[in-house]
């Protein structure tokens, strides 16, 4: 599904309000209650809840659970959760997206090494030397004039580069990536979207299978060799969660970051104050960043989670047995929370977002993410004296799901930098 609007609201709603059948947006977030039940574009009714102190405090909450098969199960028989959905959680179950703690936190403690601060520092190098060729291509791209497109050229190859080296993946192998990870990522629920869910999910699963083979024969240093060579060691990673471990690292890994790249340059665009403010205080970068992901953040709404208990938020109570989507979207746009929450400020104090959610689940690659967006804007305010959109804001195609990104974003570049 594709839309057109402004990036600093939802292009298209993610979800609609059972009780009066209106679209659930981000401004919408203040004198709703705390949470009221709602049916996502997906198809999945679920309590919505949007103010940021009640996302704040149920990301956290014990009573809110990843993995609940008696629950999804009543829910797929009362018609809440839709029969395809019943068989992709069966299949994703065991995915740090789907588990809890301990079977969580075991899958975790595998990777949360790889992406550390001090990990993720020591790659920034690597970052700086892929954007520096890629701005590099744009100029020689762009010199006639002629509009590039920012997305393919710039904000898809740095997180894809930067994935598959991680975990020693063939970076020409990026296109069937793409693909794959498109399929997965803008299911909308019809037909021939699930189909195509299905189909790339066991490509993914094939391809990592033929990798782990690969990297046992000949190990390398890189994250999937040090998986392969934990499972063969003993650890309690089993062979359908290494694969599906991987296959979530190389989509999460580029997918989001792609989004919030993209996102950001625009957003910078539409905010030329903000964006002169940057370009003479680059020092600022790191907080544009934080800023950038709460007002454009990629990512809508959290992984379902299912209530084993009553659930007080305010003055609602959610039963047990329950589904609940949790908008971080809506809650970082939410006035109560942020003052002016639409407007765009790279200097705003107290930007406790929740663009990586909280808690157990905090996004274990948020360091890489925040790294490599920095890298990138940095890197292309550097080279280009000046940044412009090639086609009127209205034409700009968005690729809607729960993770909202771009199609492409044509500019016109005048290089600083022959």
């Amino acid at each position: 599904m594709q839309s057109t609007g402004d990036p600093a609201r939802v292009p298209a709603p993610l979800a609609t309000d059972l009780d009066g059948g209106c679209p659930v947006d981000v401004g919408e977030t203040n004198g709703v209650g705390p949470a009221r039940r709602g049916r996502l574009t997906s198809g999945i009714e679920a309590w919505l809840v949007t103010r940021y102190d009640e996302v704040d405090a149920a990301l956290v909450d014990p009573r809110l659970v990843l993995s609940a098969p008696d629950v999804e199960a009543e829910l797929v028989a009362r018609g809440e959760l839709p029969r395809r959905f019943a068989g992709q959680l069966q299949r994703a179950r065991r995915s740090l997206l789907s588990t809890d703690p301990p079977e969580h936190t075991r899958l975790r403690r595998l990777v949360a090494s790889s992406f550390t601060a001090r990990r993720v520092d020591a790659l920034r190098p690597r970052a700086e030397q892929v954007c520096e060729d890629l701005a590099l291509a744009l100029g020689k791209e762009s010199a006639s004039g002629d509009a590039v497109d920012l997305v393919d050229s710039y904000a898809l190859p740095l997180p894809v580069v930067m994935i598959c080296e991680l975990l020693g993946v063939p970076t020409e192998d990026r296109e069937d990536f793409r693909k794959w990870t498109n399929a997965i990522v803008f299911d909308q629920g019809d037909g021939p979207a699930v189909a195509r869910y299905q189909a790339a999910s066991a490509s993914l699963d094939d391809y990592f299978g033929a990798l782990v083979e690969r990297k046992r024969d000949h190990p390398a240093d890189d994250l999937t060799s040090a998986l392969v060579a934990a499972h063969d060691g003993g650890s309690s990673l089993d062979a359908a969660e290494l694969r599906t471990m991987l296959a979530l690292l190389l989509v999460a890994g580029h997918e989001t970051t792609v989004n919030l790249i993209g996102s950001s340059v625009l957003t910078l665009l539409r905010s030329p104050r903000q964006f002169a403010a940057l370009r003479a205080h680059p020092e600022l970068m790191a907080d544009a960043v934080e800023e950038c992901l709460r007002h454009v953040g990629p990512v809508g709404f959290s992984s379902l989670r299912f209530t084993t208990a009553d659930l007080e938020l305010g003055e609602v109570t959610i039963p047990a047995g329950q589904a609940v989507a949790l908008g971080l979207w809506a809650a970082d746009h939410d006035r109560g929370r942020f003052p002016d929450p639409a407007e765009f400020d790279i200097g705003r104090p107290d930007n406790r977002h929740l663009a990586f959610g909280r808690g157990a689940h905090f996004c274990v690659g948020a360091n890489l993410a925040r790294m490599e967006a920095q890298v990138a804007v940095h890197t292309l305010l550097r080279h280009f004296d000046d940044v412009s959109l090639a086609v009127p804001e209205n034409e700009l195609r968005w690729r809607m799901a729960n993770t909202r990104g771009l199609v492409e974003l044509p500019v016109r570049l005048t290089a600083t930098i022959p």
